[in-house]
């Protein structure tokens, strides 16, 4: 089920949107974007609020309170419904075009009569936009470039939209009697950046009441197949369930053929075939006589095949299988490996969450040390000023410790300029605990110019970790063209590390990309980005890609105990 935060969140966003595209104040449409905001990152349920409660919210009035709690009380709010009435769906549908904004997408309804993404894209190749006001060459070629990327997404969702969907099934039909085991596979297991469809297993002697219970639930908007074997629905978000019962006994066979990779999953089935045995989903069995020999749990078929258990994020056979009959499988990082959080933000700048609740959050989560890394003062909308950064410093000083002995670490995320310049001079950034350094600006600079751009912030004495490296959002903007290896090259020499950045949208470095920076002996940061109390959650989905980069704890910095940490944030000053 979707928190409903989160409905809320998507609501006003929705309704900054269309105050935007019908020619409303631009003040107006911020302030409902940033109440979204705040919103979707307060961790109590806002369902539960009154208009005093919610008042409580920063960035939330009264206004916006009230439409909030008409939206609890009657399932609407009156003026989103008659914004809507004012503006064609397929407007609507021009708008999720990433890189065209709410203004252009009402012109070309209103000049060109262009509904659909279709039309938009037949309207491009037959140059009509370029004599309208605000639109030229390049703004084709970036259009262009915003339906490639929604065609590339596809129907795939977000890792984070499947984990909720997911996780709220396997406990609904965890509930019902004769279950044994619940889970799901897949590679939502294999913990992929995006998800297509979501798969769950169960195992029970009886399938029809979990077939009949998916069907059942609130969430389910369409039943696809209703069968004995397999039952698949899709939800009200629009994502398809599918769902497997097998025998108890078969539990363990089940899981591993459901949730490999098909290429790894190749390569098992090769290696029973060589050992005179059969794999499928009900287990491994003697190719002569049909003897089952292993199928209760994942080890005792692995096992069987001559290989340790392999962790499901290591299973696309990219070359897990070898190492596993080597017997060089890597002790992958978990998240019970994480000792602390270096990248995470406050309202001092563009977070939601004063630096004490922060804080205390980070605290429960049984962290050793937590870094607090708000925006340096080149990214204007910020307005940080050197006499904040201090005044937060002084706050930091005196929280250190106070919860429960967690240290706590004063940073910056620093902006990466064009030639590779970050904000403020040496010797005030001498006095950070650590820098994260980060591109937020120049996304199209040529290869060159932004590979030498990255290695001269890697050069820089005080830069100690690279935030979301390649800059991407998935399927909305791609990462940067640099030289990537050249630049994880220079992370290696100069000491200073890449960030897995754990937000959904992000997850920068990606896995592949992980694989090649680890080959060149670069050091990483899992961190969560936070700019709320709930993202610090999100961790769970920067361990899942550091795993498929198949990283160990002693590749993450933040692993570490706080003096070994300490050290290499000194990168080669202490020298």
């Amino acid at each position: 089920m979707v928190r409903p935060n989160e409905e809320v969140e998507a609501l006003l966003h929705e309704y900054a949107d269309l105050i935007a595209i019908t020619g409303g104040e631009a003040f107006k449409a911020r302030a409902y974007e940033k109440a979204a905001r705040a919103i979707g990152g307060y961790p109590a349920d806002v369902s539960h609020l009154d208009v005093a409660g919610l008042k409580e919210i920063p960035g939330v009035g009264k206004s916006i309170a009230e439409k909030v709690v008409e939206y609890f009380r009657t399932g609407h709010v009156t003026v989103v419904e008659e914004r809507r009435a004012e503006i064609p769906a397929g407007v609507r549908q021009l708008i999720t075009i990433p890189t065209l904004g709410p203004r252009k997408a009402m012109a070309l309804y209103e000049d060109l009569h262009i509904s659909s993404v279709g039309e938009l894209a037949d309207a491009i190749k037959a140059e009509k936009l370029r004599d309208l006001k605000g639109f030229g060459e390049k703004t084709e070629e970036n259009i262009l470039h915003g339906i490639a990327l929604m065609q590339q997404a596809g129907g795939r969702i977000l890792l984070s939209t499947a984990m909720e969907a997911a996780e709220d099934i396997v406990a609904e039909l965890s509930r019902i009697t004769g279950c044994e085991h619940c889970a799901y596979a897949g590679s939502l297991r294999r913990m992929k950046e995006t998800i297509g469809d979501i798969d769950i297993l169960v195992a029970a002697r009886r399938a029809a009441p979990f077939m009949d219970a998916l069907t059942d639930l609130p969430s389910t908007a369409e039943v696809i197949a209703h069968g004995e074997k397999k039952t698949s629905i899709r939800t009200v978000k629009g994502v398809q369930v599918d769902l497997r019962v097998v025998r108890p006994d078969a539990w363990g066979a089940g899981m591993q053929y459901f949730t490999g990779s098909k290429a790894h999953n190749i390569r098992t089935r090769t290696i029973a075939v060589h050992l005179g045995l059969k794999l499928s989903e009900y287990g491994l069995f003697e190719t002569e006589g049909g003897k089952r020999v292993a199928s209760r749990s994942e080890d005792e078929v692995y096992a069987r095949l001559g290989l340790p258990w392999i962790p499901p994020a290591l299973r696309e056979d990219r070359g897990e299988i070898e190492a596993g009959l080597r017997g060089e499988l890597p002790e992958v990082v978990t998240e019970r490996d994480i000792r602390g959080d270096l990248h995470t933000h406050t309202d001092l700048t563009d977070g939601l969450t004063p630096l004490e609740d922060m804080v205390a959050a980070a605290a429960q989560r049984g962290y050793a040390y937590y870094a607090v890394t708000d925006h340096a003062p080149n990214l204007y909308m910020q307005r940080m000023t050197d006499e904040k950064i201090l005044a937060q410093r002084e706050q930091v000083r005196s929280l250190d410790g106070e919860h429960h002995g967690m240290r706590l670490l004063h940073g910056t995320e620093l902006n990466i300029g064009p030639e590779g310049e970050v904000d403020w001079p040496d010797e005030f950034l001498q006095g950070f605990d650590l820098c994260v350094a980060a591109v937020h600006s120049h996304f199209n600079l040529g290869r060159k110019a932004m590979t030498r751009r990255f290695v001269r912030a890697c050069e820089n004495p005080h830069v100690n970790i690279i935030g979301h490296p390649t800059t991407r959002l998935l399927g909305k903007r791609p990462g940067i063209d640099a030289d990537l290896d050249e630049v994880f090259a220079a992370c290696a020499r100069t000491g200073t590390a890449l960030e897995v950045d754990a937000q959904p949208d992000r997850l920068d470095l990606g896995d592949e990309d992980i694989l090649r920076a680890r080959s060149h002996g670069a050091k990483f940061a899992i961190d969560t980005d936070a700019h709320s109390i709930p993202q610090l959650a999100c961790l769970r989905y920067g361990i899942g890609t550091a795993q498929r980069g198949w990283l160990t704890p002693d590749d993450v910095i933040n692993t570490w105990p706080l003096r070994r940490l300490r050290r290499f944030l000194r990168k080669d000053r202490a020298g």
